[in-house]
């Protein structure tokens, strides 16, 4: 179950950890937290962000939109319990096509060591 990072310093906390991989479509940090600090709202917390650099409103929007759908259908499977995560959108979030953009996030949980035994 995905809990969900709300506020700003939430997010610093996770950046703090310094622990980040960057694909071609996606970054994602992750950060090891305390059973405590979920407050029973699942597993794992995740949050998204698309910085200005990305253009405008229309256009962050919708790489946060498809973020979350790839964090949707991929993290119930492959996010370790007890971690706070954030994906960045970048510049090719939007164009990427939707199983590119999977593959970059499973890979880079992999990469940061932060995955299930049982994810594809």
């Amino acid at each position: 179950m995905m809990g969900k990072l709300r506020k700003r310093s939430q997010f610093l906390k996770v950046a703090a950890a310094r622990r980040s991989w960057a694909a071609p479509g996606l970054v994602v940090q992750a950060r090891r937290t305390d059973p405590g600090e979920l407050d029973g709202n699942g597993d794992f917390r995740i949050g998204f962000t698309a910085t200005r650099r990305l253009g405008g409103a229309v256009q962050r929007n919708r790489a946060k939109r498809r973020l979350r759908e790839v964090a949707r259908k991929v993290m119930p499977d492959c996010a370790a319990p007890c971690h706070d995560y954030v994906i960045i959108g970048r510049a090719a979030t939007e164009r990427r096509a939707f199983d590119h953009l999977e593959r970059d996030l499973k890979t880079a949980l992999a990469r940061l060591r932060v995955t299930r035994m049982s994810c594809p």
